[in-house]
């Protein structure tokens, strides 16, 4: 068992190399607005498919260099524009569901919620739980999505905070560390826990970067 000393090691040597949040990666400056909001709403739904994470954030910023950066602009494109962009990030395999799903999902967020998750999150008044059900009322948004989302968004919403999700205790465990939330926060020190968790995700999702983490943090 390796000691408190090791597992810090581990967790700084990680968090430095691949401390990244996914909308973050994906050109989101996550702030508690509406568009960057539903930009991560979106980046949550192509994340939580069986598709490599690199091809969800690619397809992300094609679905915005397209210009569907909003629900209003996401129904008024055509179903091709949508098929179209989501070819352009290389999300071929769920394309046509996929924009399918995307136009009903930004219409129910405008018909209920005028655009605006922020409106969503009130409806919630701090439950967490709601917020997650919520979440899942959106076509494509399953358990996976809502929890992509509420650990990204825990940056600009405390009341998710601090969130370290199943996966990311899946990579906490395959680097040897504490599956225990409280513990990884403390080794973590200030960093932020949606920093944190990103870094473990991409521990469990990749097993070159866990092994990649723990071969520096051995060597310091």
């Amino acid at each position: 068992m390796a000691g408190r000393g090791d597992e810090r090691a581990v967790v700084r040597v990680l968090v430095e190399a691949h401390g990244e949040t996914y909308a973050h990666e994906a050109g989101i400056a996550l702030r508690n607005t509406p568009q960057p909001l539903y930009r991560l709403l979106v980046l949550a739904h192509l994340l939580s498919a069986r598709i490599r994470g690199s091809v969800a954030v690619a397809t992300a910023r094609a679905l915005h260099e397209a210009g569907l950066r909003d629900p209003r602009r996401m129904t008024e494109a055509s179903w091709q524009q949508r098929v179209d962009a989501l070819g352009r990030g290389g999300y071929r395999r769920y394309d046509e569901r996929t924009a399918t799903q995307l136009g009903e999902a930004a219409k129910l967020l405008l018909d209920r919620w005028g655009g605006d998750l922020r409106r969503l999150r009130a409806e919630t008044d701090g439950d967490v739980d709601e917020l997650r059900r919520l979440l899942q009322e959106f076509p494509g948004i399953g358990p996976s999505g809502a929890a992509i989302f509420l650990r990204e968004v825990q940056a600009v919403w405390p009341e998710a905070a601090p969130l370290v999700d199943d996966k990311a205790l899946q990579g906490a465990r395959r680097l040897g560390l504490p599956d225990d939330p409280e513990r990884l926060l403390g080794l973590a020190g200030g960093t932020e826990p949606a920093v944190l968790s990103s870094a473990l995700v991409r521990a469990a999702l990749d097993k070159d970067v866990a092994e990649d983490t723990l071969r520096k943090a051995e060597s310091r």
